[in-house]
């Protein structure tokens, strides 16, 4: 049976303390802020990150260097007889289609996985990675299952201040001004490779039930099914982790007999577009067996 070490990167939203307690490794993001390098999870907490955001800093994010890449494979193939490497979704970065170059040095050992994920969805191809390796899959294996499975999963975001979007390109300064003289709340998606508008709504409680008709629609008409058995459902947002708790009991009540997996921080990545103060709801089907 071969031994494979998985990586992945701290878009998944999976710190270097849970890395080390799931056995696995995670390469931190750079960030360049106001002209100086930082690593997500390294030398840049959640909490500084959001006071530079708060404080319009110049925020820009890049990808790992070829060779902290190199170096972490080549390490961990001392120890391991392959690499899985789990980069974030390669339509929201160039660190996948890096990644996909850099391995073909290694003869086959390293096997990177375009499974257009990012964040909490990111992080359950990651557990289930981990699962698969457990029951004896090589890394070319667990690739092919994570590639033929990488549209289940859905997330929808709401955000609290038109701000980044607007300041990122992603919306006209127009629009902005409209938006938020009418206290719009946009509603955004990512099912696959790119972050994208999905509705509006006039306030944050509208909102929160549009992701929650659109986390329905997709159990119901994308994964098969509502039962609790095959779909993970968690929580995340920016820097606003009271009401997010606030929204998984909300989520827990609309899908009776599911239990919200997790509520975590969306990536600082996802974040510097967004801003703080959003919420967001995903749902990862669970890999059949």
């Amino acid at each position: 049976m071969s031994k494979v070490a998985i990586v992945t990167d701290s878009n998944s939203g999976i710190s270097q303390e849970l890395a080390e307690g799931m056995g696995i490794s995670v390469l931190p993001m750079p960030f360049t802020i106001d002209g100086k390098e930082y690593f997500e999870g390294i030398s840049l907490t959640q909490e500084e990150f959001y006071e530079y955001l708060k404080k319009d800093a110049d925020i820009s994010t890049s990808q790992p260097s070829p060779e902290s890449v190199m170096n972490l494979w080549e390490g961990l193939l001392k120890e391991y007889d392959e690499v899985l490497h789990i980069p974030m979704s390669s339509g929201l970065s160039g660190s996948c289609q890096t990644a996909i170059a850099l391995a073909g040095d290694f003869d086959g050992r390293v096997q990177v996985v375009n499974n257009h994920r990012i964040s909490i969805t990111q992080r359950r191809a990651v557990e289930d990675a981990i699962q698969l390796a457990k029951e004896g899959k090589n890394a070319g294996e667990i690739r092919d299952i994570l590639e033929k499975t990488k549209l289940d999963s859905s997330i929808y975001i709401t955000v609290a201040t038109l701000k980044y979007l607007k300041k990122g390109g992603r919306i006209t300064p127009a629009v902005a001004a409209i938006g938020t003289m009418l206290r719009l709340k946009p509603v955004l998606t990512i099912q696959g490779e790119r972050l994208d508008s999905f509705s509006k709504a006039r306030t944050m409680r509208q909102a929160r039930q549009t992701m929650i008709s659109a986390i329905q629609n997709d159990m119901e008409n994308r994964f098969g099914g509502v039962d609790a058995h095959c779909v993970h459902l968690d929580i995340a947002h920016t820097n606003n982790y009271e009401e997010a708790l606030d929204f998984k009991a909300e989520v827990e009540a609309a899908f009776p007999g599911y239990q919200v997996g997790f509520v975590d921080s969306l990536s600082l990545s996802v974040s510097c577009h967004i801003g703080d103060g959003s919420l967001a709801v995903a749902a990862t089907k669970i890999l059949d067996k």
